[in-house]
């Protein structure tokens, strides 16, 4: 890929997080721009960091590499200090804290990056946004992040109900997606889908959407 169109490539996006009573669902759809025209059709939203922490992601690509690679080798690092897991909560500010600084470097091209970190640990599942100044929030329902979440949010708020289940949370995300890639122009092409349960990290759903006229 060109390295000036990747400086400035986004992932537009609608990513959503949801806490469910037997794990976490993570959702993504997969349209990447560089301003209004479309770069990408088939660009991966959500990234599995360990075999228990996956991270949604929102901003610019070039920023997202980076910040995902650091937070690979600094859980990495960590453990090996430690000699046991890293909890979600300690991964979560880890990547906050990657994120604070590279907001605040002085750069021509602004980072702006988000996230939403889900995992299991021995405390069992749970979801955090990290927002784009490198601020943390635990969540205990669900959350959007991204230009299509307006939209995504409606659906969420009318139809989330404390304790579902991780089948009525796909279903869910399933429906909040779809009413983003109907009216946000960053959004489209498909949608990812990952629960996160006991068990770890597993991608349940991989779809692209085939809008072509034959």
């Amino acid at each position: 890929m060109d390295e000036k169109l990747e400086k400035t490539l986004k992932t537009g996006t609608t990513t959503i997080g949801i806490v469910c009573k037997d794990g976490i669902v993570l959702a993504a759809e997969r349209r990447a721009t560089a301003g209004y025209f479309i770069a990408e059709k088939d660009i991966e939203k959500v990234i599995k960091i360990t075999d228990n922490i996956a991270v949604t992601t929102a901003g610019l690509v070039s920023d997202i590499q980076l910040i995902t690679k650091l937070l690979r080798a600094e859980i990495r690092l960590k453990e090996i200090r430690s000699g046991k897991d890293v909890t979600i909560k300690e991964a979560a500010n880890l990547a906050a804290s990657i994120i604070y600084q590279n907001i605040r470097k002085f750069s021509p091209i602004l980072g702006i990056v988000g996230f939403l970190l889900a995992g299991k640990d021995r405390f069992g599942c749970s979801l955090y946004q990290l927002g784009v100044d490198g601020s943390v929030t635990e969540s205990k329902n669900f959350r959007s992040d991204g230009s299509g979440s307006t939209m995504a949010f409606g659906v969420l708020d009318t139809l989330y109900k404390e304790g579902i289940s991780l089948q009525e949370g796909n279903k869910l995300a399933m429906k909040a997606i779809n009413a983003a890639i109907q009216r946000d122009a960053a959004s489209g092409e498909g949608i990812d889908i990952y629960n996160i349960t006991e068990k770890g990290v597993a991608k349940v759903l991989g779809k692209k959407l085939d809008v072509r006229i034959e």
